[in-house]
């Protein structure tokens, strides 16, 4: 009950800022839209192989509006005043999970109502892939809710970005692995990302078979390691600030 309480109040400052609420939810529509404009050559950015991409890719930008927001209540001592209250840290991070799950679910319809106009068939794998999205997007709130408490709300906005770019050509999106070299195809691989968009685009292609126990372990262990460092230096930082 405290956790929604505390949701309701986040979702509140999102909306504060609606140019940026817009910005989340209409980017992954316009950036599909975009590149369906070109006739590139390539499987990887035929719509049902790109979509999975630039749904992983308009998580990103959910890891900036979470650290922004975590950063910013540490910044205005509101988390301060709030720490002698006797909510829990679990009922904080998951306050802050729910006020952002509902722009990831109005992201995705959105998003796919574009892609469905635009050519990609309908079938229920999207429903699915709608439901596992919300489990991935969890993994990049928790990595925001872990930047915005290591750094303040400046620092946090620039390391976010580096989140972006490490999504961007680590993710497979734009790059498949085949044109890759050793080096960079292992980083790849032991990074998150490229895992979220094989999992997804399994799911929505109908094809399991390229969806192997390895990117299911990555995504699961990253998002227990992200989730426990999130919930630990969140504490931990509540303590901080409260005795400074």
């Amino acid at each position: 009950m405290r956790a929604l309480i505390f949701a309701k109040r986040n979702l509140k400052e999102l909306i504060r800022d609606p140019l940026g609420i817009f910005f989340s939810i209409a980017l992954p529509s316009f950036l599909l839209f975009i590149f369906q404009q070109f006739n590139i050559p390539n499987d990887s950015f035929k719509l049902e192989n790109f979509t999975p991409g630039i749904i992983v890719f308009a998580f990103a930008f959910i890891t900036l509006f979470t650290a922004t927001l975590v950063a910013r209540d540490r910044t205005t001592s509101f988390l301060i005043r709030l720490g002698v209250s006797p909510i829990k840290s679990f009922e904080f991070i998951f306050g802050y999970m729910l006020a952002i799950i509902p722009i990831v679910i109005i992201q995705n319809i959105l998003f796919f109502t574009v892609a469905i106009i635009m050519g990609l068939k309908f079938c229920l794998s999207i429903i699915l892939v709608l439901l596992i999205s919300i489990i991935i997007a969890v993994l990049f709130i928790m990595i925001g809710i872990l930047v915005g408490s290591l750094f303040s709300e400046k620092a946090s906005s620039g390391f976010s970005s580096i989140i972006v770019q490490l999504v961007c050509f680590t993710s497979g999106m734009y790059f498949p692995n085949e044109i890759l070299g050793d080096f960079f195809r292992k980083i790849c691989q032991i990074l998150p990302f490229e895992s979220c968009v094989i999992i997804l685009k399994g799911i929505l292609n109908n094809n399991l078979n390229i969806i192997n126990l390895r990117n299911i372990i990555i995504f699961l262990i990253y998002l227990l390691i992200i989730t426990i460092l999130a919930i630990i230096t969140f504490n931990k930082k509540m303590l901080s600030d409260n005795k400074s």
